[in-house]
Parts: structure tokens; sequence; C-alpha cells
């Protein structure tokens, strides 16, 4: 039996052998020896069961059955070339649909934006974006890239690392006007506070803390838990509690002075942001000139949270 990688190189030398009527000027067409073209068309012939070409000393002609299937496979071929010369120009070209993943706050807040800076270079790329806070199949949902927060994605992806987290503690003017500002940890258990039930494991996390050089967990009582981000937010900006964010969250408010830092000295950046994708060759054109788009917005400070290059808005 043949492979079928075999079929269509034998079916190639057979619509050679088709056209010239030789099998010495077919075998200089597809760059093999007279009698290796003989022995594919033998091994066809037998494959099939029936006789393609009657063979002379001096000709070659196609029997009826050869005929057919010269007919039928030329332009099987044809449209098989045709195929692969258009999936050979779509990995050069720039368009196509890229699959993103990212965390609801992360995506409406830094990644929509890029991406219309993006297209602005290459309008005919087109993004499927899946927004969800929980961590995406990226085989079932077809994701060509993703982002998360957090600690490096599983050692069957390629991670970069775009920027360290700091997490902040923070809180709004008015709290702390009313309620007053912790010094300390101690004190700051005693106040009003947020908190975070991630929606993948349903667990209230802890606050991520540095105290003495060292990372600590700490659970804090909180008087609202939420498991969206952007609600923690607006309950710390509406003055509900203190709360534990990641810098580039509260980077407009502290900009605009409705959030404020306290405890600055208990704040970490143990965390990352990641982008992640599943391979590293054959990627198409336009997913590679995403990923360099991303590092180079990187490299201009895209990222960094200091009001003017919050990557809020452009």
């Amino acid at each position: 039996m043949l492979a079928h990688m075999d079929q269509t190189r034998v079916l190639s030398i057979f619509l050679s052998v088709a056209r010239t009527r030789s099998f010495t000027h077919a075998a200089q067409a597809v760059g093999l020896t007279p009698p290796a073209v003989s022995r594919a068309i033998a091994q066809l012939e037998a494959h099939l069961g029936v006789r393609l070409v009657n063979r002379s000393t001096r000709k070659v002609s196609l029997t009826d059955e050869g005929a057919q299937l010269f007919e039928l496979a030329d332009a099987g071929l044809r449209l098989l070339d045709e195929a692969m010369d258009q999936t050979r120009y779509s990995r050069q070209e720039v368009a196509g649909v890229i699959r993103l993943a990212a965390s609801n706050s992360f995506g409406s807040r830094q990644l929509i934006p890029m991406l219309k800076r993006f297209q602005a270079q290459y309008p005919d790329v087109h993004f499927d974006v899946l927004l969800e806070d929980q961590l995406t199949d990226m085989i079932t949902a077809k994701i060509d890239v993703g982002f998360r927060s957090g600690n490096e994605p599983a050692e069957s992806l390629i991670a970069r690392l775009l920027a360290p987290i700091r997490m902040e503690i923070c809180a709004s003017p008015d709290y702390l006007r009313e309620h007053g500002t912790p010094r300390n940890i101690d004190e700051l258990l005693r106040h009003r506070c947020t908190g975070y039930r991630h929606p993948g494991t349903g667990r209230v996390l802890p606050w991520m803390l540095q105290i003495d050089g060292e990372f600590v967990h700490q659970d804090v009582p909180a008087v609202v838990t939420l498991n969206q981000v952007e609600a923690e937010l607006r309950a710390i900006r509406d003055g509900i509690g203190i709360g534990q964010m990641p810098d580039y969250m509260i980077a407009e408010d502290i900009a605009a002075g409705t959030i404020v830092t306290i405890l600055d000295d208990y704040a970490t950046d143990s965390m990352g942001l990641y982008m992640y994708y599943a391979q590293r060759k054959q990627l198409p054109v336009r997913v590679r000139r995403f990923i360099d788009f991303v590092m180079s917005e990187v490299e201009s400070g895209w990222l960094q949270p200091d009001g003017a290059k919050a990557g809020v808005s452009d």
C-alpha cells in the first residue's frame, strides 16, 4: 500500500509520464532516472490493480483507465498546488485572526488599547479576545497568545516576562480621613478591608506582604469580598475599605488622586505579568509580528504605572 505522501509523489510522476508520453522526458521533469519512473508507475498500477500505460520501445500511451486517472488527477493536483501556494502566502502576509486570552482587568485596561495601535500598522489582522479570570486552556480555546499575572506559566508553554507586578496596599483619601491611616500590619488588621475570591478556585486569596525581607501570605478579614478585580477596585475607590491591588490597576487612580498607597514598605513585587504561547517555531507571520510588537511596546513603557504610561489610554 502507498502512504498518503507516496501517493501524491507517484501521482505527480504519473502526470509527467502522461503529459510527455515518455519515461525519459518525465524522468527529466521530476528529477529521477527513467528506471525509477518506470518503477513508480508499476507501483501505482499494483496499488490500483489496473494497467495505466502501454509500454513499447518507442513510446508510451495511456490505457482507458490511465486516461481517466490523468483527467481526474491533473485537476486535483492543480487544486492542491493552488491550496499549497495560498497557504505559503498566508504565512507571509500579515493578515487573518489572532486569538488572545487575558484576565478581565488586564484585557480591558491594557490590552484593548494596545490592539488599536497594532491594527493601525496591520489593519488586516483581526482579533478574537477571550477575557476571563481563570486560566484558559490554550488548546481547547485555540488561543494563539495569552496574558496572565502571577507566577510563570507551565513549562509546556513559552513564557515571556513583560513586567514585575507590585502589589500595593491602597485606600481612598475619604476612607483614611474617616478611619485614620494604619502604621503597621497589626493596625491594618483592625481596619475595614476588601478581599478577592478567585473565580477559578473559589478561595479568598491572602494578601502578599513583605515583612522583614520575606514574602508572607497574610489572611486579612474583609468587610466585602468580590470575585472581580474591577469590582474590588471600585469598592476601594468608594471608601468601603483598604485593599491590595496590582500597581497597573491603580495607576490611573493614583494620578487622579482618588486612591493613595499606604504601608509602602510592605508592598511586594513577587509576581509578574507574562505573555505566553504554545510554540516557538512555525508561527504564522501575523502572530510573530504581534509578539514582537508587544515586546516593543513593553520597551517603550507601555506597562509603566506612572500615570502617563499606564497603558490605559492612548
